[in-house]
């Protein structure tokens, strides 16, 4: 990894992990459909304005199905399902399920012929697996409807997000960083206004809300994808999505020191056996017997 792909790895993982906080307002104030919406707009159109007050040149002539199918799934099923869930099931919780999305992206390239399989890969998917099972079984809260209701709905935003990467590496690889994230946040915005008929703004926001809307859409969306695509193109799919290792630890320390949200110690070792499998998937550590 070269010095300006670990520079944006970091500042992805700072990011993404304090961009909870801004999350639970933002929700709060637009509703989980409008925080979404309103934040690919903000995120697309901005981005777009500073590309061409830059005379950076732009090409999309990948066509729009796979801008559409990117911000279907990275953008929208990702952003939607984390906005749902997050006031359901807490901040800390969410991120812990964020810890899983590179071992969807894992299955999804092998299924691809992106990569190869092996039986350190298949270790780490049980691992993964053994993981979410404890997550979701032995939470510190009680376990309604509501409760797993949010854990489904994390479950298709982490799988969204790994979809739609291995999608982006695989028909937009010769499309720029810039050209995929206004495209993808442009096409989720555009899937996600209709559903605003349904699920309208509760109320009138605050000033202030405004001003969390516009940082998280430019500071934690637009710049940040614009990185990641990057990495992606730069390093793959995978790799990349490797820094929700990092984006979950800081979350998680947000959610319980900030937020003074509660976790079970079985929720936290279910949180490490998820990386522990993430890790073994991506090829960072390796059982002794492979190793030797």
């Amino acid at each position: 990894m070269s010095p300006r792909d670990f520079a944006a790895y970091a500042y992805l993982s700072l990011a993404w992990g304090l961009s909870f906080l801004l999350l639970l307002h933002v929700v709060d104030a637009f509703g989980w459909i409008g925080a979404v919406t309103f934040r690919c707009f903000i995120a697309g159109a901005l981005l777009y304005v500073i590309a061409k007050g830059m005379r950076r040149r732009l090409d999309f002539g990948a066509g729009w199905l796979p801008f559409s199918i990117v911000g279907a799934t990275t953008v929208a099923g990702q952003l939607v399902g984390l906005s749902y869930a997050t006031p359901l099931i807490g901040t800390a919780m969410a991120a812990i399920f964020v810890a899983s999305i590179p071992l969807f992206s894992m299955v999804i390239a092998q299924v691809w012929g992106l990569e190869r399989i092996t039986s350190t890969r298949v270790l780490g998917l049980v691992l993964g697996t053994i993981g979410i099972i404890m997550l979701v079984g032995f939470p510190a809260v009680p376990v309604t409807a509501t409760f797993l209701l949010g854990c489904a709905a994390m479950v298709g935003s982490t799988f969204s997000a790994a979809f739609g990467s291995n999608y982006a590496s695989r028909h937009l690889s010769g499309t720029g960083p810039w050209e995929v994230t206004i495209g993808s946040f442009i096409a989720g915005g555009i899937l996600t206004l209709p559903l605003l008929w349904f699920v309208p703004v509760p109320g009138t926001p605050a000033a202030i809300d405004y001003l969390y809307l516009v940082a998280l859409a430019a500071l934690m969306s637009a710049l940040t994808y614009v990185l990641y695509f990057g990495l992606v193109k730069s390093i793959g799919a995978t790799a990349a999505i490797s820094v929700e290792f990092v984006v979950t630890v800081v979350a998680v320390l947000v959610g319980a020191l900030v937020l003074d949200e509660p976790l079970t110690v079985l929720q936290l070792v279910g949180g490490a056996v998820i990386i522990a499998g993430c890790a073994l998937v991506l090829g960072l550590v390796r059982p002794v017997r492979a190793a030797a």
